[in-house]
């Protein structure tokens, strides 16, 4: 599957069967990293619904900005295209281990800290709840995979407005419909300033640029999530969903 697959086939095939089932015809789409990145660019090319809000989280729009994604894929030593014509789609202990690259001594120092605190069962119950759910990851579709390294991380064609989908291009002024971004305060995966342009470069009037404590997991994830980041949403979502 392309960019163009889940933008123009899957995600709308999703939101009707979403409508048919709910009986609503206006529907909220909410989008967290690289989901958020498909969302917007859905958003984008349909500006005449049926989105009636946009919720987006940890979102990149300059991928310029994401130094060792983009060190890591620098086009003079990473052969995208020799990688998925070997093994197909990307597994996820690929993408597993590249995010532990980011902060090698992590998880060693999550263990570190999970059995200091091994009496206390909230922490625990928190602890594998964190882990579980960062740890579940699926295999990427490898024509995906190209197209992303290429189109978005080599030649950052979504922040530059030069992105076209199914002949049509991506303009992000062009999405009109409320939209809230939440962004991490301590994301190692997608850094404020990849994410920043996209609230300064939509088009919508009413629009809202959060960053909230955490990390890039920890935003929507774990204990915290439930105090800072869907509280936010709920509250966010409440005024505008009438």
């Amino acid at each position: 599957m392309r960019i163009e697959d889940y933008v123009l086939d899957f995600i709308p095939d999703s939101l009707r069967r979403v409508q048919a089932r709910s009986g609503e015809e206006d529907v909220t789409l909410v989008g967290y990293c690289m989901g958020g990145v498909l969302s917007t660019l859905y958003a984008a090319l349909h500006p005449e619904g049926p989105i009636k809000n946009l919720a987006l989280f940890t979102t990149p729009v300059d991928f310029s900005r994401m130094k060792l994604f983009h060190a890591w894929s620098d086009r003079r030593y990473f052969d995208v295209d020799r990688l998925i014509d070997t093994i197909g789609n990307v597994p996820p202990e690929m993408l597993f281990a590249s995010f532990d690259m980011l902060r090698p001594a992590g998880r060693s120092a999550g263990v570190v800290q999970l059995w200091d605190n091994m009496a206390n069962d909230e922490f625990v119950k928190s602890y594998r709840m964190f882990d579980r759910w960062g740890a579940e990851m699926l295999p990427l579709a490898g024509e995906y995979f190209r197209q992303t390294v290429k189109e978005l991380m080599w030649d950052n064609k979504l922040f530059k407005g030069e992105l076209v989908l199914g002949g049509r291009k991506v303009l992000l002024a062009n999405i009109k419909v409320p939209v809230l971004h939440a962004l991490a305060q301590h994301d190692h995966i997608v850094p404020y300033e990849a994410g920043q342009p996209l609230i300064a470069n939509i088009g919508s009037a009413d629009k809202e640029e959060v960053v909230l404590k955490g990390g890039h997991v920890s935003l929507a994830a774990g204990a915290n999530a439930v105090r800072r980041l869907w509280p936010k949403l709920d509250d966010w979502l409440g005024v505008r969903s009438t």
